[in-house]
């Protein structure tokens, strides 16, 4: 009540007549309880329990960094598959089972717990659906998945947790926020929670039949405009429909989507739905990639004392039996071996780029004819290239740490972790702008963190490479630009604030 100098007597004598009870003193500082945001997280993988890519490393390192804000009870829920990792397999407590419905099924589900960095992971038990080797690549993926997602809505009642945000990822993940806004929106205690999907790959989407859509994954014919696109099933196409917001893991990412080159088809739906979606991009974990303190390393060194990466580099050669040149540039791939990673662009001009004195290792696998080629171009280049067709983690930080250039030419690219992760190693990269790469690495020549060019043309990223080249043999130069290679900041914290405002704004 505002008053002014000229108060009546009347008015004065209301005021003073008001009751004392309306007048409540704020309850005491230690009393006030901020009440928690709930985020669980809906993924196939995560790291460090079960890893085939990206996806496991975001997971696992996004929800880490999220719990380090006190505001945020964070949660995972994943497959309990036969490979995850059994030193921690070992330490989970089982905390009860259920039956899960699935169109005409009742399936166990058991449910298992483990807390690591302040999150609380919960693992889903049916030996039926996932004591398999691997994640993926099985007939019955569509059912293994759908069981995995009714699984996420029927235990949130038996862990009594109903989170504020449901946070799925990748198509794997899709129908949790499909059932969420079908089948379980007409029950109470979901009807306020909000949904976000994440885009890892677009490529892959969860393309079925319509004739299974009741019969496999449970969901009724009258709901089929969601998930119908192209004349079948689109997952994808469903979560994208039935989220409040979604995201992909770069800003950049999230741009091309909205074009037919990159969206594998989905660019209408993405179009239609732009005005929910935004692109973060994704981070690393800085403890976990650390020159300073990496055991893989032969030995390890830190932005303020590079001088031990010659270490590294000498011995990576001693091991690979290449010739041991400390000023010859060692150029390194570590990568699937598939299109879209611009193998082709390397093939056409790598032999040109060895003419030069310049040594090629290359870590990774994939489809057949990349493996044989560039195996064959190994045993024609004795003592300049090595191609070890294999996944060894070991290795690729040993490599990480040894070479000097990092070369990944994708055509197309989510986000990228690898180009990351060699700067952290003080590796410069050489990427073509795309997605994350475009998002994470910068020319040189504008004062940038690595070496980049725009066109997918093979001459293109050759013209870098020799530029890259040049600039390593300016010792004063290269040095400069390792250490701010090294020191950018490539962490979770920037990224995961922008998750905590994407969350803030479907939560308004």
């Amino acid at each position: 009540m505002a008053t002014t100098k000229k108060t009546t007597k009347k008015a004065a004598a209301e005021i003073v007549e008001a009751p004392a009870a309306e007048v409540r003193p704020a309850p005491p500082a230690e009393l006030t309880v901020e009440v928690k945001r709930k985020i669980l997280f809906v993924a196939s993988e995560a790291a460090p329990f079960i890893a085939t890519g990206g996806l496991a490393e975001v997971v696992g390192s996004l929800s880490k960094s999220l719990a380090q804000n006190e505001r945020y009870d964070v949660r995972v829920i994943l497959p309990l598959y036969q490979d995850v990792k059994k030193e921690y397999r070992k330490e989970f407590r089982f905390i009860g089972n259920i039956f899960v419905p699935l169109s005409w099924r009742n399936q166990y589900c058991g449910i298992f717990e483990y807390v690591k960095d302040n999150v609380t992971f919960y693992f889903v038990d049916n030996e039926y659906y996932f004591k398999r080797p691997g994640c993926y690549g099985y007939y019955d993926d569509g059912e293994r998945f759908a069981f995995f997602c009714r699984s996420v809505m029927e235990i949130l009642g038996f862990i009594g947790f109903y989170p504020d945000v449901l946070h799925c990822h990748d198509w794997q993940a899709a129908l949790a926020a499909l059932y969420l806004k079908t089948i379980y929106c007409y029950r109470p205690e979901y009807q306020f929670i909000r949904a976000v999907f994440t885009i890892h790959n677009i490529e892959y989407q969860g393309k079925y039949s319509l004739d299974i859509l009741e019969d496999l994954f449970g969901i009724s014919y009258r709901y089929q405009n969601l998930v119908e696109y192209d004349r079948c099933v689109n997952l994808m196409k469903g979560a994208i429909e039935c989220c409040e917001k979604f995201s992909t893991v770069s800003p950049t990412y999230a741009e091309e989507i909205k074009d037919p080159y990159y969206a594998h088809g989905l660019d209408g739906i993405v179009r239609r739905n732009e005005f929910k979606l935004c692109g973060i991009l994704n981070g690393i974990d800085p403890d976990y990639y650390d020159p300073a303190t990496d055991k893989a390393l032969f030995e390890n060194y830190s932005a303020e004392n590079i001088a031990p990466k010659a270490v590294c580099k000498e011995e990576l050669q001693r091991m690979l039996n290449l010739p041991v040149k400390p000023d010859t540039p060692i150029m390194a791939m570590i990568s699937r071996l598939v299109s879209h990673k611009g193998l082709d662009l390397v093939q056409e001009v790598i032999e040109q780029a060895l003419r030069q004195d310049m040594q090629f290792v290359l870590l990774g696998t994939g489809d057949s004819n990349y493996e044989n080629y560039f195996a064959d171009l190994a045993r024609r280049y004795p003592g300049k290239v090595v191609s070890v067709i294999s996944f060894n983690s070991d290795l690729s930080r040993k490599i990480y740490s040894g070479a000097d250039l990092f070369l990944m030419p994708s055509k197309s690219e989510p986000c990228g972790l690898s180009q990351m992760i060699a700067s952290r190693y003080g590796t410069v990269a050489i990427v073509r702008e795309t997605g994350g790469l475009r998002d994470s690495i910068t020319p040189y020549g504008a004062g940038g963190n690595g070496f980049t060019f725009h066109d997918y043309n093979a001459y293109d990223m050759l013209y870098v490479i020799n530029e890259a080249i040049g600039v390593y043999h300016n010792k004063e130069e290269w040095e400069k630009l390792v250490k701010k290679a090294m020191t950018t900041d490539f962490s979770w914290s920037k990224s995961a604030k922008s998750y905590e405002s994407l969350y803030e704004s479907v939560l308004k």
